[in-house]
């Protein structure tokens, strides 16, 4: 069987597989993750309060999405998302969103729950003397948590954060349901055009193990410098 691999596919598809598939699940997982870690954070934050309408609604929406797997929730943002936008606005015709807008989008909202929680432990990992400390030197609640608590906790979190992303980095391929092309789903083109499945496939899945066990090994190396700074 592995003599019959014609490898000159791959390589003749190397232009478009990293040139516009690779870029394109960089792109989305770096905006995703981004804008999941700020609205995770605000979410973690919303969660600690102690208001109780506040942070029930935040725990309601954590528990959501922590709960529906990602493929529904993509659907569910891509084919409803227009006609309740339509709804809302009183536009007379659904508002059409766009595919990467769409996914854009769900990622974002579907890891701010998980960042959420990373951040929430992340947070209460953090001595409260630090706080305390702070109040006493006449901070605000606002300047206590952005200038001495959140650096705290992104450094601790830090390897749980990356981790997420890598998380984040492999469900990205899921963007094939939008007719997408992502780096697998350019791997799926070039395989059925040229009838090269087992090459293209066998390529993308060595591609997407040397890139999260290369991440795999930072976060770990990040995690033990961390713990010899405690």
């Amino acid at each position: 069987m592995l003599a019959s691999l014609d490898l000159s596919v791959v390589a003749a598809s190397l232009p478009y597989l990293f040139g516009e598939g690779m870029v394109f699940t960089l792109t989305l997982t770096a905006l995703a993750a981004s804008g999941g870690l700020v609205l995770g954070t605000g979410l973690a934050l919303v969660r600690l309060s102690g208001v109780p309408g506040l942070t029930h609604a935040a725990k309601l929406y954590v528990e959501l999405m922590r709960a529906l797997p990602l493929v529904l929730v993509i659907f569910w943002f891509y084919f409803l998302m227009p006609y309740l936008g339509a709804w809302a606005t009183g536009a007379a015709s659904p508002i059409q969103v766009g595919p990467f807008a769409s996914a854009l989008i769900t990622f974002t909202l579907f890891e701010a729950a998980y960042f959420a929680e990373i951040m929430r432990a992340g947070i209460q990992s953090v001595p409260k003397g630090q706080s305390a400390a702070a109040r006493a030197l006449g901070m605000s609640y606002a300047q206590t948590m952005r200038l001495v608590v959140l650096p705290q906790a992104f450094r601790n979190m830090l390897p749980l954060l990356l981790t997420q992303t890598i998380v984040l980095f492999q469900d990205t391929s899921l963007v094939y349901v939008l007719s997408l092309t992502d780096f697998l789903g350019a791997a799926s083109k070039v395989a059925q055009r040229d009838g090269r499945l087992v090459e293209m496939y066998l390529f993308a899945a060595l591609v997407y193990f040397a890139v999260c066990f290369a991440a795999s090994l930072l976060v770990r190396r990040l995690q033990a410098r961390i713990a010899v700074v405690r």
